[in-house]
């Protein structure tokens, strides 16, 4: 089978794009990166078919805080919609093609029109829970919340339409489409892999209790809550390390922490992996996580991890073996985590070997790979490519 990949950006995607090739599967991987950006994938340079027109100075101006809001939200739909335009008037030959949602609407319908099967590939919560869960929670920390943007949700729900099948990165994704009225058999859970050469315990843990965040240091991630915990905790000489990029609400979460905090921004995977090894937790209550790659990452590294119910990746933590899994808007619970792992040196040192072993059994990229495969075979070798059921309970449903 021959199977074309496309995404905004690079996220998970190359590393799909990758497994398909060393198993001869990849017929083109189309993205709005730079393919001076993409040298370090795997992915053969001849295969990547770059359209950086307006993704690339769209990401560079965001970077430098040179968009304003309006423009900003203007020049992403722009780019969504130029790639998707991009890909569907130039698509190979194929019999598959995936198309990261947010990007799909004009590839799908070229692909259908062809009689090429077509994934959408989602890696959140279905579009509508997810808009939902951040407007209850930008009011409940009092900030102001403008929504995703309408075109942004009619595309998705579209883009969920057409699919032949919707692949998801975990059961928390899975449930919220179901929720929305979508029939179970169109979505296909595949989660994530991780880097088990890359991501292994390098040095001891600290010798001061350091709790470690890793992500965007937002309210989708529940920083505040993370504060909170911290704070009920009140574990003597405790450390609060975050790192991760800053969004436009950063400056007023962390002026309100009421903790001491270092802020590393950004890091390296050298330099992330280290702090993985020298963390006493990780925590991550996220309000909306589609899966949560640093979970399984900061795991292989033999850290305990605290992690909320809508993170994807809770569906790797055994509650009490290998971590912990909370409800959202707990940072009591939390607290309650860290305190216990602070005190108890056992039950620490249970856990961290435990995430190694359930992270090694679950698999890395190659098993990823296997799994995506499987489900893109079962896809293709459907009648019509058509799987049963609606997608959302929009009246669109079925509709060329």
């Amino acid at each position: 089978m021959r199977i074309t990949v496309s995404t905004i950006a690079r996220f998970h995607s190359f590393d799909l794009a990758a497994q398909l090739q060393a198993r001869g599967h990849l017929a083109a991987v189309f993205t709005g990166y730079p393919r001076r950006k993409l040298l370090d994938t795997g992915v053969d340079p001849a295969l990547i078919r770059s359209f950086p027109w307006v993704q690339t100075p769209y990401m560079a101006l965001l970077r430098y805080g040179l968009l304003p809001s309006r423009a900003e939200r203007e020049m992403a739909h722009l780019a969504h919609r130029t790639l998707d335009g991009h890909v569907a008037r130039t698509l190979p030959d194929c019999d598959l093609v995936s198309v990261l949602s947010g990007a799909g609407v004009a590839t799908g319908k070229a692909a259908r029109r062809r009689g090429i099967a077509y994934v959408c590939d989602r890696g959140s919560a279905h579009i509508r829970t997810q808009d939902r869960l951040l407007a209850e929670e930008f009011d409940r920390v009092g900030l102001p919340w403008r929504g995703i943007d309408p075109r942004v949700i009619e595309r998705e729900l579209e883009e969920y339409d057409l699919a032949d099948r919707i692949t998801v990165p975990s059961g928390a994704v899975r449930d919220s489409f179901v929720a929305q009225g979508v029939a179970p058999g169109k979505l296909a859970v595949v989660p994530y892999g991780v880097d088990l050469g890359l991501f292994r315990r390098v040095a001891p843990r600290a010798p001061e209790f350091r709790i470690l965040f890793v992500g965007g240091l937002s309210v989708r991630k529940g920083l505040h809550d993370l504060f909170a915990a911290v704070r009920l905790a009140g574990i003597p000489g405790a450390r609060l390390v975050l790192a991760g990029g800053g969004l436009p609400e950063t400056a007023r979460l962390l002026a309100a922490a009421g903790v001491p905090f270092d802020w590393l921004g950004s890091l390296s995977w050298s330099d992330l992996v280290r702090e993985f090894s020298a963390a006493a937790a990780f925590v991550l209550p996220s309000i909306e996580d589609g899966f949560g790659l640093v979970v399984s990452q900061a795991m292989a590294c033999g850290c305990p991890v605290i992690v909320s119910r809508n993170v994807g990746a809770a569906d790797l933590v055994q509650e009490g073996v290998t971590g912990f899994v909370v409800p959202i808007r707990s940072p009591e619970v939390i607290a309650d985590r860290l305190v216990r792992l602070h005190r108890d040196t056992d039950l620490w040192a249970g856990l961290s070997a435990a995430a190694v072993g359930r992270v090694r059994h679950i698999g890395g990229w190659r098993d990823y790979g296997d799994r995506s495969c499987a489900v893109f075979r079962e896809t293709i070798e459907a009648p019509g490519h058509r799987l049963p059921g609606p997608a959302g309970g929009a009246e669109r449903c079925g509709a060329e």
